[in-house]
């Protein structure tokens, strides 16, 4: 069988297996060739040997070639994926630095908002004071109700303006002046004119700083919550130590009947504070500021671990925010996203499958090559079993002898293989050899693979050669 085609298939092949995106049609194509290939050398004897030839050039010049350019496929996307991947890293890195800064940024506005929202309620509640003073001018009194309403209006800018830069995702907690606490806080409450009274119960101490931010945080809201929707109202701050962590209730009642927000001559219907209800009435109401200051707290206190509850007060006046933060509690885990993809975990992954591919590269034609192998080498044994000429029989066989004697003493199948160097057959016309085995034993080294030949023409035995493989 001629092989000149096998190194124009090894090219085609490598250069299938390297430029091929999908792998099924060439497994499919292959596949078929292979089947296509034994079903031709079992059910046709004579087609055996040039079978096994086809299959042996399919394997070595067609599947193998294709494994290799298949494998230099996966390793040159390999390197380019790896060289993609530092670049997405990358830029990666540059949009996690331009997002950390964007929400320091934010968290700073928020710490602005808290700190210059305080600021400005005790300013407002300072003027709204001196308005009152009796002994004050009229053009001094209109000028403290400016300053009032520009307190509140300024507050409500603020809110407004920081609610834009706040990132809704910033789950990290603000934190407060390092050298402020409750009892300061409260101290300038009462010095602006604040009814406001601190009540501290237990040993303080020992919660984490995380925490101690949260409950200044927290008072700091309730208070210029107070201020700013209860004007006239008495607030009570309660802080209890517990051996297991601190408890913070700061509790307002109703503004004195015909106070609001907007003061004495307002027409504006106040609340006790965000949530709260309109003076003298304690019924709730929606919150001027948009509700995002309890909001706020719920979030600060969450990610100490801890737990909020607000709502009107025990008599069903007034308002009530009270926390519990614990002193050892890990702070509360935000909702998880995506797992972070390991570049260390992928490149091992991708080591992995180049490696597979290598050992598929090897191992898959050699398997097939044995594989198909010993099914021909079975079928061929199966099939020279029944293919043996009886040395008994053969030497009752002489030339001249018509088919029809000779036919009895045959087997029923021929033999595949055709020892045939150095005794060709004789020629002529309407010449037809056959083939039988001389021993179907595999193993036995003089006479396997050795065959009797017999030629007829005209239906009259010509030749009787036995053949020396």
């Amino acid at each position: 069988m001629s092989i000149w085609w096998a190194l124009p298939a090894i090219g085609a092949a490598f250069l299938a297996g390297r430029r091929m995106e999908r792998v099924r049609p060439a497994v499919v194509v292959l596949a078929v060739m292979v089947v296509l290939g034994v079903v031709a050398a079992v059910a046709v004897p004579a087609w055996m040997v040039p079978g096994t030839s086809f299959l042996s050039l399919l394997v070595c010049a067609g599947m193998a070639p294709w494994m290799v350019g298949r494998f230099w496929r996966q390793s040159q996307e390999l390197v380019r994926a790896g060289w993609e991947r530092a670049e997405r890293l990358e830029r990666e890195q540059r949009l996690v630095a331009e997002q950390a800064r964007l929400r320091e940024r934010a968290r700073i506005a928020q710490d602005m908002h808290d700190a210059l929202g305080h600021d400005l309620s005790l300013i407002a509640l300072r003027a709204g004071a001196l308005k009152l003073a009796p002994d004050l001018a009229e053009p001094h009194r209109e000028a403290a109700r400016e300053i009032r309403a520009g307190a509140g209006a300024a507050v409500e800018r603020l809110a407004e303006v920081i609610g834009i830069l706040r990132d809704p995702a910033d789950d990290a907690p603000s934190r407060g002046p390092a050298d402020a606490g409750v009892a300061q806080l409260v101290e300038e409450s009462a010095a602006a004119g604040l009814d406001v009274r601190l009540i501290v119960t237990g040993e303080a101490g020992g919660l984490p700083r995380a925490a101690e931010h949260a409950a200044y945080r927290v008072v700091q809201e309730a208070l210029t919550n107070a201020a700013k929707h209860a004007p006239g109202a008495s607030v009570t701050v309660r802080v209890a130590h517990a051996p297991d962590g601190a408890r913070v209730r700061v509790v307002n009642g109703p503004p004195p009947v015909g106070r609001s927000a907007a003061g004495p001559s307002s027409s504006r219907p106040g609340t006790g504070s965000p949530g709260t209800g309109s003076p003298g009435t304690g019924s709730p109401v929606t919150p001027v500021g948009g509700g995002c200051g309890l909001i706020g707290m719920a979030e600060r206190v969450r990610l100490v671990g801890g737990t909020l509850r607000h709502g009107p007060g025990g008599d069903g006046t007034g308002f009530e925010v009270a926390v519990y933060l614990p002193r050892s509690g890990a702070p509360a885990v935000p909702v998880p996203g995506p797992a972070p993809v390991s570049p260390a975990r992928e490149l091992r992954h991708a080591r992995r499958r180049v490696g597979r591919m290598l050992a598929a590269t090897v191992l898959v034609p050699l398997a097939t090559v044995l594989v198909l192998l010993a099914v021909l080498r079975g079928w061929a044994i199966y099939t020279a079993g029944r293919a043996v000429l009886d040395p008994a029989d053969y030497a009752l066989l002489r030339v001249g002898q018509d088919r029809a004697a000779v036919q009895r003493f045959l087997p029923d199948r021929q033999f595949p293989y055709h020892p045939e160097e150095g005794n060709p057959p004789p020629r002529g016309e309407g010449v037809t050899c056959e083939y039988y085995a001389i021993t179907a034993e595999p193993f036995n080294n003089d006479r396997s693979g050795d065959a009797y030949r017999l030629c007829f023409q005209a239906d009259v035995l010509i030749s009787l050669d036995a053949l020396v493989s």
